[in-house]
Order: C-alpha cells, then structure tokens, then sequence
C-alpha cells in the first residue's frame, strides 16, 4: 500500500489536495482504507476533463455490418473447429469474465454471481459459466487460463465463494482474479467528490476498462509469458453463452481479423441491445439510444433489417492489438450524473439533479480501434440467456426458461 507523503503527491500532480482533508482525525483503519484507495484509483481520467466538458463523444457515419451466419458456420464447421483446436491446444487463448457487479436488480446484496438459479439444487450463475467451460476443457483435454475482474466491493466475496465451491472442478492454478480499476467522480469544476471523510465518491471505470485493469494487476506479462494470443472477454450474467468456444475462435483466425464479436440476430427493431456495425468504414457498436428510427427499421430487398446483429459481450481479441489501443489509451467517455457526496460541512447530500461526471471506457471503442472485427451469429436461444432483472426481459425467469430448454437441470 502507498504512504501518505506517496499519495499527497499523487493528489498534488492532479489538484486534489482536498481529499487528504481529515486525514489526521480518521482512525487508523480508515485511514489505511482511503490510502488504498487513492492506489487503486486511476486519476489519469482527470486529464480529459481540461479538454472536454460535456457528455458526448462525437460519433462517426454509420453503416450496416453482415455477419458469418449460423448457416455459413455449420457449413465450415470442421475447418473452425480444428483451427481453434488447435489455438487452444497450443495454450494461444485465455478467458476474462467481467464480475464486477453486485446483484441489486436481482434483490441480491452479493455478488451476480452468487445468486443461485436453482430450483431442485444449488446452481448458481458462476457455477453456469464454469460449466460452460468446462465442456471446452474436456473437449480439448486441455486447461485454458481464466481471469476473473472483481470490483473492490466484490472481490472478496467472490474469492472466497469459489475457494468454498473449490472452483465448481475447474483447476485454481488455472484462475486469477483481478481488481478493475476505479475512476472518481468530479463536481463540474472538475473536483473529486467525497462520500465521506474517507472515502471518495468513485464508480467502476466502464466495460472498455477490463484490459488496462489486467496491466494495473501486473498479470499483462504472465499472459504474454504464457504465450496467449488471444483472449476471449464476457459478462458474468448471460448463463448460456459459450465461453472459449473453438468454432468462434476458429472462425476469427481463419478470417485472419483481428477481433469478433459474437451477435444474435435482434428480437425486434426496437429491442434494447447495441448493434456490430461500421463507423466511419471500421468495426463498431452502435447502441439502441443512438440509433434512428430509420436506421431501427431500415431494410434489405428481402426485408430483413439491416442493423440486426446485436452484440451479447462475448468479444475475441488479439493480445497485441489490444497493447496498442491501451497504449493509445480509449477516451473516456464524461457522463453527466446525480452523485451522492459529503459537503463542506461534512454532511451527506443525495442531489435530486445532476451535480457532476463520471467517466467511463467502453468496449464499443476498444472494437472501434480494431481494423477488423468478425461478425460471428450465434443461436439466440441457444447462447443468450441473460440475468439483468428480477423479472421481465432478461430477468431470473426468462433465463431459467431457456437454460431447462437447453437441458440444464434447475
């Protein structure tokens, strides 16, 4: 952990003395607690707010993207498999699952994935992912490296909850956790905000911040060592989704691209998921509030839509493209927000308007900075299950429905 003079000079280089305000009145645990902070937060995100003040990223002209269909898949099934075989056999890929989450939506004060969907037995969403992973080990004989992104809040927790389930058989030598890095929040004077005298108000920085997390972690030259070319990202919360899969994989060498994305063809034009297009002539994701109403309903001579591959966020990527982009650095995207924060007078202030920003990387410019990103069609109800809600779309219930559809036992 970092000194106290160590972070006063963080603080310093960004302007944000404040924050060690009642550093000498705090106990000593608080204290401790506010030091870990400040090295766990990436204050570099502060640089952009002297360039820009509103929310927006200006986006570029969009266009359509195909997609390698379920159909054209199945027809070169046995050329994707082997490939990607292959890549795994040779240790050339690893896994990240973003886990990052607690699940609030679901009435659950743990992490997503400890909520347990089981009806006759104990299944929970952690357990789903392992399971799906392991039919890639068993199919390839081969153990392929996982890394697990907590939150600070969650990290514990979660560790401790595979140590207790031994992993649900999946080799531990073969698992890592890391920490995903922490952005604070500023007032619109561009100055961090406090939850209280020892806490700053921060928010996890974004879905596009899992890989500049791994370097933080110091886990980029272990994977480089290991001799991994590719990594294969996903979100905790979709049960279903096929993890390392060798045709995915296979289809994304053989295309020689540098990154894919698995995509589901939407449900309606109007369905609530981001879209695998081209911006400005390269890969992209447009999200569902920044489509038109024509481009939602715009379609081909066979009247099918033109913007219909959804992304699930199961994403492929090449490991030394993705050195470039964060060497690069993704921008970050200002959010305007309503940030509870302690005021001058020590007192805890839940604003009922905006009253400051937080910043954000997403994983929609990490595909932008690709040259290339295959478009891979996945089976939606084969693939994409998520566990967003209570109840609903995307809920509890829907995504027991098509796991028992999918013959998992509930």
């Amino acid at each position: 952990m970092i000194t106290y003079n160590e972070a006063k000079k963080i603080l310093f280089n960004y302007g944000q003395e404040h924050i060690l305000r009642y550093f000498d009145e705090l106990s000593e645990e608080n204290k401790a607690a506010l030091l870990r902070q400040i090295e766990l937060t990436d204050f570099s995100v502060l640089d952009d707010f002297r360039f820009r003040n509103d929310a927006a990223i200006q986006r570029g002209t969009f266009a359509p993207l195909g997609a390698v269909t379920v159909y054209d898949i199945e027809k070169n099934k046995n050329k994707y498999l082997e490939e990607g075989i292959k890549a795994i056999k040779s240790g050339k890929t690893a896994a990240v699952m973003l886990a990052g989450g607690q699940g609030t939506r679901l009435g659950f004060d743990n992490p997503k994935g400890m909520f347990n969907l089981g009806e006759t037995r104990d299944l929970f969403i952690f357990e789903c992912q392992i399971n799906n992973f392991l039919d890639v080990v068993k199919l390839t004989g081969t153990w392929i490296p996982l890394y697990i992104m907590t939150s600070e809040k969650n990290n514990s927790k979660t560790i401790s909850f595979f140590e207790e389930k031994k992993y649900f058989g999946y080799d531990s030598s073969y698992v890592k956790f890391f920490i995903q890095d922490m952005a604070p929040s500023v007032d619109f004077s561009g100055k961090i905000l406090m939850e209280n005298k020892f806490e700053m108000a921060v928010s996890p920085n974004g879905n596009g911040g899992w890989f500049s997390s791994i370097v933080r972690a110091g886990l980029l030259d272990e994977i480089k060592e290991r001799g991994i070319e590719w990594i294969n990202v996903f979100s905790v919360d979709n049960v279903l989704q096929r993890i390392a899969d060798p045709l995915f994989i296979g289809a994304v060498i053989s295309s020689d691209m540098q990154s894919g994305s698995k995509v589901v063809r939407k449900a309606a034009p109007d369905e609530r998921v981001g879209v695998l297009c081209l911006e400005d002539g390269r890969p992209s994701i447009v999200e569902y509030y920044e489509m038109t109403d024509e481009m939602r309903t715009l379609t081909d001579e066979n009247g099918e839509l033109l913007y219909k591959f959804g992304v699930i966020l199961n994403y492929l990527f090449n490991i030394d493209k993705l050195t470039e982009i964060v060497n690069n650095a993704l921008p970050n995207h200002i959010v305007e927000k309503k940030i509870p924060y302690m005021d001058e007078n020590g007192c805890f202030i839940t604003p009922e308007r905006p009253n400051g920003y937080k910043f954000e990387t997403l994983v929609l410019d990490m595909v932008h900075m690709q040259d290339s990103c295959l478009s891979y069609e996945v089976v939606r109800n084969n693939e994409f299950a998520p566990v967003k809600n209570a109840k609903g779309t995307d809920s509890i219930e829907s995504a027991k429905i098509l796991l028992k559809k999918n013959g998992v036992e509930l």
